[in-house]
Formats: structure tokens, sequence, C-alpha cells
């Protein structure tokens, strides 16, 4: 852990915000589905603290952020025969920033090489996830190649 990076830093990595969940939604049925990526070290239903039922939404903790990476290349899940939509947690202070709830699915790429073919793009981005379209397409303006990942 380097000196800026504080614990609560890193368990933020590895967290997950689960919305739309049921309003029967337990903690357990909420982890048994999630289960799969990878080791829970917590999860939490949030619940209304008047009537206690579910108020729509959880958190889940993995072990590792590679297996929060592998239950985010895997959606959509479903808890409890719902789909439901699993994001990165972002903390109350970063979550004020605009665009911090955006989920992309667009990357632009521009200033590539002339001799760059489209396996090498596929090569190098397929690390990070799926690449569904690769649009390899020229400027018009100044002739360079610019490339738009779906």
């Amino acid at each position: 852990m380097s000196k800026s990076e504080s614990p609560k830093e890193l368990e933020q990595l590895r967290q997950l915000l689960i919305r739309g969940l049921s309003f029967e939604t337990t903690d357990e049925s909420l982890r048994n589905p999630l289960e799969q990526w990878g080791t829970l070290t917590d999860c939490m239903v949030v619940r209304d603290p008047d009537i206690k039922c579910s108020r729509g939404f959880g958190f889940v903790t993995y072990a590792t952020v590679e297996e929060v990476d592998a239950a985010m290349n895997t959606r959509p899940h479903k808890v409890d025969g719902r789909v439901v939509e699993p994001k990165r947690a972002v903390s109350r202070e970063d979550s004020q920033r605009p665009g911090a709830h955006l989920t992309v699915k667009k990357i632009f790429v521009g200033g590539i090489k002339e001799d760059t073919e489209e396996h090498h793009l596929r090569d190098y981005f397929e690390q990070y996830r799926k690449i569904e379209v690769i649009e390899l397409v020229t400027d018009q303006g100044n002739g360079k190649k610019e490339v738009l990942l779906l």
C-alpha cells in the first residue's frame, strides 16, 4: 500500500454498489449470486431504519480488485429474480463530481500510428474488457487514423 492510499480507499476499490434490488432482498440472497466471482468480505442490503425493509440497493465488497473486475465484466446480474445494476462504489466526496456515475461504453482514440491495424488495437484493449466493435476512420481534415472502440 502506498502512503497516499488509505485502507478505506483500498476497500472502496473492492466495493460495488448494487441498485435495483427487490424490497424482499436480504443480505444472504444478495450474497449468494454474487459469490461466484470471488470471496465477499462484506455484503449489506441498505434498509430503511423505521420499517426495516430494503431501500432497493446494497453494497458488496470483494477480497480483491480482480474479483470486482470479473463481476463487472459479466453483467447483467440477477438477484432474487430481478436484473440489478452493479456499479463501482464511489465515495460521497467523489460522487459529487460531474460524471462520477457514468458507465463508459465507448472510447475514442486519436493520433494512432499509420501502420496500426485493428488486431493491434483489439489485442491491447481486450486486456481490460471485451471489445464489441472497432471502427477505424480517417480524419478528413488531417488524414490521420482515429478509432472508436465499443
